[in-house]
């Protein structure tokens, strides 16, 4: 790619409303769950949150929380290695200090990978239904 194209498609990917995260959010509202979507007032911005069940849920794209390269983040890119590394370690990092410090304030913390939600959608709806009254 030249670094036009790079450009071009880096700038087409956002952190809000993802497909996976709408297609959670859908799910979650079919089954008459309310939510608040994108809360600032706790640490990490969870993607969902459910206030009176003190739920904080994640939707965590593949690639930029490195999904099955924890160990060692950015080895799954080709071009620009240093960079890719450093950017992707950090973030493995911040989800854990999130994730730490909202379980220290009482939250429970879901994190879902968005393959997980696009391949199986029940299976994640049934994780959240465990913490909840359906």
């Amino acid at each position: 790619m030249t670094k036009e194209q790079r450009h071009r498609n880096m700038q087409k990917i956002h952190s809000k409303n993802t497909k996976p995260e709408l297609l959670l959010r859908r799910a979650l509202w079919a089954k008459g769950i309310r939510y608040r979507k994108n809360y600032k007032d706790i640490p990490g911005t969870p993607d969902i949150v459910l206030i009176r069940q003190k739920i904080a849920i994640f939707v965590d794209g593949d690639f930029w929380h490195a999904r099955g390269h924890q160990d060692n983040p950015g080895e799954q890119v080709a071009t620009n290695k240093e960079f890719w590394q450093k950017k992707l370690t950090r973030n493995v990092e911040r989800d854990k200090e999130v994730n730490d410090e909202l379980t220290e304030a009482g939250w429970l913390v879901l994190r879902f990978w968005e393959k997980d939600i696009i391949e199986d959608m029940a299976k994640c709806i049934e994780e959240i239904g465990k913490y909840i009254a359906m």
